[in-house]
C-alpha cells in the first residue's frame, strides 16, 4: 500500500541536501549507551560484531545500518537511544568491516547480503536473544528487504521498517554520481577504496586491480564492477544490481513492514519508487515530498530539531507488542 507521509520539513530544511547531511554535520549527536559487544563467529571463519543494550523481559529491535555506517552513525545513535527510552532492547548488527576491525577475509559486504542477516539472527538465539522486529537503513534497509521477501523459515520477526532504500540499485548507482550528490559518493568511495587497498595488500593477486588503479574508481559503477561484484561472486556490476536490488522482492514480504522514502532523496531517483503493483498486502510504502535521505527533519528552529524517524519508528513497532 502506498501511502502520504504525515511528515513535515522545517521551513528551514526544505532542501535536500540540508536534509541529509543536517544529522551528520550539525547536530548534537546523542550519547551512545554502554553496550555489549557480541562477536559472532560464522561458518566461514568471519565473524560479525553486533552492539547489544540488555533490558529484562524487553523486546528486542536488530538495527541494519548503512553503507559504510556504524553504532556510531548519527541515525544510528537517535535510533538507539529513542528506542531503549521505549522499553526495547536494542542489538546492532554490523556489516563485515564496520566495527572497527577489517574482517578476516576477502569478502565483505555488499546490499544484497541477506544471508549474514539470517546467520546474524540464528546466532544470536543461540546468545539467547530472538530478535521480535528489524530495521534497516538504506543499505541495511536493502539487506531487510531483500530477507524478507526471501520468506527464511523459522523467524520470529514480527515487524519491520526500512528507511531510505537504494531499492534498485543501478539507478542509485547512476543518481548519486550526478550533480551535487557527487559530494556523497565521493566521501562513500574514499572509505571502500581505503578497505580495498588493504585487502589488495593482503591478497595480492585476489585483487586484479593495481592499487593505482583502485585509487582511480570514481564513481559506483566503476568500483561495484572492479571490486564488489568479484568479490562477491557476481559477473559484473549490471549482475550485482540485478540480484542484489530489493524491489523485486516487496511482492513477498509476508510480515507488517514500514518503508520510509522521500522522493527527494539526492541518493536515488523516483525511478525507484515502486507502484501499488510492486507491493505485498503487508507492505506501508510511506512516501514523504521531503526528507532527504535517512533526514527527515523537522521542528520550528534549527536549535531545537526534531527527528521524524526516531518517533514514527517506535510508533510503528509498538502496534505489535
Amino acid at each position: 500500500m502506498l501511502t502520504e507521509s504525515q511528515f513535515k520539513p522545517a521551513w528551514w530544511a526544505k532542501n535536500r541536501h540540508v536534509q541529509t547531511i543536517w544529522g551528520a554535520l550539525f547536530r548534537l549527536v546523542p550519547k551512545k549507551p554502554s553496550m555489549r559487544r557480541i562477536r559472532l563467529d560464522l561458518a566461514d571463519g568471519d565473524f560479525i560484531d553486533v552492539d547489544f543494550y540488555a533490558i529484562a523481559n524487553a523486546p528486542t529491535v536488530l538495527l541494519l545500518h548503512g553503507l559504510e555506517g556504524s553504532v556510531d552513525s548519527h541515525y544510528m545513535r537517535g535510533i538507539v537511544n529513542s528506542l531503549i527510552g521505549q522499553g526495547k532492547q536494542v542489538a546492532v548488527m554490523h556489516f563485515r568491516g564496520c566495527s572497527g576491525e577489517s574482517n578476516r577475509l576477502l569478502r565483505s559486504y555488499h546490499s544484497g547480503v541477506s544471508d549474514d542477516l539470517q546467520n546474524v539472527l540464528l546466532l544470536l538465539e543461540n546468545e539467547s536473544i530472538t530478535v521480535d522486529y528489524l530495521v534497516g537503513f538504506s543499505l541495511g534497509g536493502n539487506v531487510l528487504l531483500k530477507w524478507l521477501g526471501e520468506n527464511h523459515p523459522n523467524n520470529q520477526v514480527k515487524a519491520a521498517v526500512a528507511v531510505s532504500v537504494p531499492l534498485l540499485l543501478d539507478e542509485c548507482a547512476t543518481a548519486i554520481d550526478e550533480g551535487f550528490s557527487r559530494l556523497y559518493s565521493g566521501r562513500l568511495l574514499k572509505t571502500l577504496k581505503i578497505k580495498a587497498l588493504y585487502k589488495k595488500m593482503e591478497y595480492q593477486d585476489a585483487i586484479a586491480l593495481s592499487p593505482e588503479e583502485i585509487k582511480r574508481l570514481n564513481n559506483f559503477w566503476a568500483f561495484d564492477d572492479q571490486i564488489t561484484a568479484p568479490l562477491h561472486g557476481f559477473g559484473s556490476a549490471e549482475e550485482y544490481y540485478q540480484k542484489a536490488s530489493s524491489q523485486p522482492f516487496l511482492k513477498s514480504i509476508k510480515i507488517p513492514t514500514l518503508v520510509i522514502h522521500a522522493k527527494d532523496d539526492p541518493f536515488m531517483n523516483t525511478n525507484v519508487i515502486p507502484r501499488e503493483e510492486h507491493l505485498s498486502d503487508k507492505v506501508d510504502f510511506e512516501l514523504a515530498e521531503y526528507g532527504g535521505h535517512v533526514g527527515f527533519v523537522g521542528g520550528n528552529w534549527p536549535w531545537r530539531a526534531e527527528y521524524y524517524l526516531e518517533k514514527r519508528i517506535p510508533q510503528f513497532l509498538a502496534q505489535f507488542e
